[in-house]
């Protein structure tokens, strides 16, 4: 997992052109939905309010690399390895995703509008997690990026 500030995205290789194209210009004003940016990869904007720690859950991807901003808001990501996570149910792959039973063990940030967490396949993520006590609305864009 990867976790930097947004102007430092220029220096990870794995990021296209039309990618930092694409995410250096939306704001919490783009309407909310999926946006294709090339043969290789797609955003998802999406807005919600975040969850208390007990209702959200590990998870992990196989087909697609995360690139995850903030627009709008702020949120706790939880971060660690899948490596000795117990799914809770089996890969979807479909939805590329699987979820996994809670980990004592694991690191924090902070996401705001100002960083980004890249998480690869190899990465359990529990995003959407309260930052504070209360719940908080939150505009956020992922970008999905092909590893196939």
């Amino acid at each position: 997992m990867i976790f930097d500030k947004i102007e430092n995205l220029r220096q990870y290789d794995i990021v296209s052109d039309k990618i930092l194209d694409f995410l250096f210009n939306i704001d919490e004003n783009t309407p909310v939905g999926r946006y294709e940016i090339d043969e290789q990869s797609y955003a998802n904007i999406e807005e919600y309010n975040t969850k208390a720690h007990e209702n959200c859950f590990f998870e992990a991807h196989k087909k697609y690399i995360d690139i995850q901003l903030l627009l709008k808001g702020e949120e706790r990501l939880d971060f660690t390895s899948i490596e000795g996570l117990d799914p809770r149910e089996d890969y979807n792959p479909e939805k590329d995703i699987v979820f996994f039973n809670d980990k004592q063990e694991s690191g924090t940030v902070k996401l705001t509008k100002d960083y980004f967490a890249l998480l690869l396949p190899h990465d359990a993520h529990r995003p959407q997690m309260n930052s504070t006590k209360n719940s908080l609305p939150v505009k956020k864009v992922v970008v999905k990026i092909s590893v196939m």
